[in-house]
């Protein structure tokens, strides 16, 4: 399917946008409904009087651990490559906006040159040309056809 308009295809966009997001929150608030109820069944069933809780905390116990692990890992993951984030930023980055303001600086004093050598004497020639011709047209001289 093809759009002419530019308009159009930028609101079959954010048409589709907006029915993922709504998509997305129905999706969560299901989800967050299916937790809450299962939530409140695993509480209903340890409260019973035969449920093997001291083997279920257990498991638990080993499960968060293993998380903490996991989590731990994570964060050295992420502090080696926020390292390398600032390397990158310190040794390449860094060069290269020092290089493009350098160019800055160049295209502004060729600009003030061509403007002071070239531009500034045309236009008071031609400010001169206009004038002349004005009190020439004033004076009758000059006739337009």
């Amino acid at each position: 399917m093809s759009y002419s308009d530019p308009y159009e295809r930028a609101e079959v966009n954010e048409r589709r946008a907006t029915s993922a997001s709504r998509g997305l929150t129905a999706g969560l608030i299901v989800l967050g409904v299916l937790l809450f109820a299962g939530l409140a069944v695993a509480v209903w069933y340890l409260l019973q009087p035969d449920a093997p809780t001291e083997s279920l905390r257990d498991i638990l116990l080993i499960v968060v651990a293993f998380e903490f692990m996991i989590i731990g890992l994570a964060l050295i993951l992420l502090i080696v490559q926020l390292a390398r984030l600032v390397n990158l930023l310190q040794n390449e980055v860094r060069p290269i906006l020092d290089s493009a303001n350098q160019a800055a600086h160049t295209m502004q004093g060729t600009s003030r040159f061509l403007s002071d050598k070239l531009v500034g004497p045309v236009v008071k020639i031609s400010a001169g040309v206009a004038g002349f011709r004005r009190a020439l047209d004033l004076l009758k001289f000059w006739t337009n056809k």
